[in-house]
């Protein structure tokens, strides 16, 4: 006797999707507003318009701030590293480095603003919870990859010294880091102010 097959419904991935992406946006706005700890699975469910166990099936908690983070990022989750998504792969496709240095610069000024306020809620809920600490340290391992990987690809092109990569990675670090948007921004900058500098300081550091 077999086993009856099953076949992929476009329809019905297209809706799980849907189903997901409205759970882990509705995860996101409220561990923004109420905090990670005071948000229950409960909550996300009626936030979404979707059961509890729905929840519970795209869960734990901890996984879907992990995602909510990851789309904010780059607008889809499951991602190694950043250069393996569709902004930076056309960011890292520009064969002018002048325009690749100005489009990564305007890439992570927007990049900040969406997960600057998410980041500061996986910060505080890591200093109290176990799971969200390794999911904040996973993804601050895969943005110190990240980085890395993206000097070493302008070593390579030429456009930067081999024996600057080391100082260039730990600078791009500095500079493309929340901590440095959120820095200027509440002094009063504004994005496009702040997209600037980091195009002329990215320049000075990793230009040719």
């Amino acid at each position: 006797m077999t086993g009856r097959k099953r076949y992929a419904s476009p329809l019905r991935e297209a809706e799980a999707a849907a189903t997901r992406a409205r759970i882990v946006d509705a995860a996101a706005d409220l561990f923004v507003r109420e905090g990670y700890a005071a948000t229950s699975l409960k909550a996300i469910a009626a936030a979404a318009g979707v059961s509890v166990q729905t929840v519970n099936l795209h869960g734990p908690k901890h996984a879907l701030l992990a995602a909510a983070y990851e789309r904010a990022l780059a607008d889809r989750e499951g991602w190694a590293s950043l250069n393996d998504t569709d902004p930076m792969q056309r960011i890292i496709a520009e064969p002018d480095p002048e325009r690749l240095i100005e489009m990564y610069a305007a890439f992570m000024t927007s990049a900040n603003g969406r997960i600057a306020a998410l980041l500061r809620t996986l910060r505080a809920a890591a200093d109290a919870d176990p799971a969200v600490r390794d999911v904040y340290a996973a993804i601050d391992e895969r943005r110190l990859r990240s980085i890395r990987e993206g000097v070493a690809l302008l070593a390579a092109r030429g456009t930067l010294p081999a024996d600057r990569r080391e100082d260039a990675a730990a600078l791009v670090t500095m500079l493309v880091s929340t901590d440095t948007y959120l820095h200027f921004r509440e002094a009063g900058w504004s994005a496009e102010r702040y997209r600037d500098w980091l195009a002329e300081e990215l320049r000075r550091v990793v230009g040719p």
